[in-house]
């Protein structure tokens, strides 16, 4: 199954970062502007074990549940209906001292078997390297105290 995987330093506590990502409001605050994301529901209120969300991300349908979490650690999603035949998100905090290195971990399976995951692999890849280039960044700027 291939595996995308993106990490950055934050020069904020674990806690910190980890609280962010806790908020209601996390996920829209760190979609990038296209394709558009809008929440359609939610069960839980956020990360925690057992959340659902549904999405629309522009014209596709997405459902992810949240089937681990432990507080300043690590928290996974894994998409139940969506574009992917299979994907699952673990998101990594490591304290470091006074900063935190948070680490993107995606597994993910396009429909269609290998040959379709070998042609179209490449464009997955780059989607989520723009979109995670994006996410960190808001991060950092949300998370970062100006000096």
């Amino acid at each position: 199954m291939p595996v995308f995987e993106r990490s950055v330093l934050i020069d904020a506590p674990v806690e910190e970062v980890f609280a962010f990502h806790e908020r209601p409001d996390a996920l829209l605050l760190l979609s990038p502007p296209f394709p558009p994301v809008r929440l359609i529901q939610r069960t839980g209120q956020g990360i925690e074990l057992k959340s659902r969300l549904e999405l629309k991300i522009g014209p596709l349908r997405w459902v992810a549940l949240h089937t681990a979490w432990a507080r300043n650690r690590h928290f996974e999603d894994r998409q139940e209906e969506g574009p992917f035949d299979q994907w699952i998100h673990r998101h990594e905090f490591e304290s470091i001292g006074k900063r935190t290195r948070l680490t993107d971990r995606i597994e993910y399976r396009l429909p269609g078997g290998p040959l379709i995951n070998g042609l179209f692999g490449w464009a997955v890849n780059l989607g989520l390297r723009n979109m995670f280039r994006h996410r960190h960044k808001v991060t950092r700027q949300l998370c970062e105290k100006p000096s």
